[in-house]
């Protein structure tokens, strides 16, 4: 693991890219106007979080996972008309 992380230290953009991605996700999840679109930006990250500790950490991270999916699905199944629109 230590060697993925200094693979990705030797991308000088990546860990802002990521960074800034998470922080705009967060905030339009915050903000009810833009909940729907914070969703769509969150989601990646959420499946990174889920597939990262089920490779390396054996699963220790999971439960805070699960709430954080748990709290996604409730907004993505709350605004589901708005993504039907996407989808038409």
């Amino acid at each position: 693991m230590q060697k993925v992380f200094q693979a990705f230290g030797t991308i000088k953009w990546l860990m802002p890219l990521v960074g800034i991605i998470e922080l705009l996700g967060g905030l339009l999840f915050i903000l009810p106007k833009t909940r729907t679109v914070g969703a769509l930006v969150i989601f990646p990250i959420l499946i990174g979080i889920f597939t990262h500790n089920m490779v390396f950490y054996s699963q220790t991270g999971l439960i805070i996972w699960a709430v954080l999916f748990v709290i996604w699905l409730w907004v993505v199944f709350e605004n589901w008309g708005k993504y039907k629109k996407l989808m038409a």
